[in-house]
């Protein structure tokens, strides 16, 4: 017959692994947002507008500043690169850590080509969200991501 104190070891691990489940999801919808936004981005300026054309167009008038236009070239058609490999990766939840960074580093040269051009940039509705959205992903313990290949992987590998 189990004691009061088993009974409350069992609830409380139930508990426990319901939290454990509320936070997978909650982190599973977290980075497929986050994985959404770059990846359709990326797909757009790869597939529609072009890497070449995104340079042209969106860094390109920054040659009016300090910065070589070689670098200006440079990752003006590596973003697009960038947003799409890595959003894609964090949809699927694959080498997660590496494709935030490199999609932090996007947002760090986004931010930095906004201010240039406008100190006061609003960053409340392009920075602020993604920002948000990758620190929280990144802060998550890889554990707790139960929905992503690098949690299956990770587990198969200790099998």
């Amino acid at each position: 017959m189990a004691t009061n104190h088993s009974i409350g070891q069992l609830g409380s691990s139930l508990e426990a692994e319901q939290h454990n489940v509320t936070r997978a999801w909650a982190l599973l919808f977290a980075r497929l947002a986050l994985g959404l936004i770059f990846f359709m981005a990326g797909f757009w300026k790869v597939f529609q507008l072009g890497p070449l054309e995104h340079a042209r167009k969106y860094f390109i008038p920054f040659s009016d500043t300090f910065l070589p236009v070689w670098s200006l070239w440079f990752v003006g058609v590596a973003v697009p690169l960038i947003e799409l490999l890595a959003g894609a990766l964090v949809i699927l939840g694959l080498r997660i850590r590496d494709a935030l960074i490199a999609l932090g580093c996007v947002i760090v040269v986004v931010t930095f080509g906004h201010l240039l051009h406008e100190p006061l940039y609003n960053f409340s509705g392009h920075v602020i969200p993604r920002l948000a959205l990758l620190l929280f992903v990144l802060w998550c313990p890889r554990e707790q991501d139960r929905f992503s290949l690098d949690y299956l992987l990770a587990r198969n590998q200790d099998n």
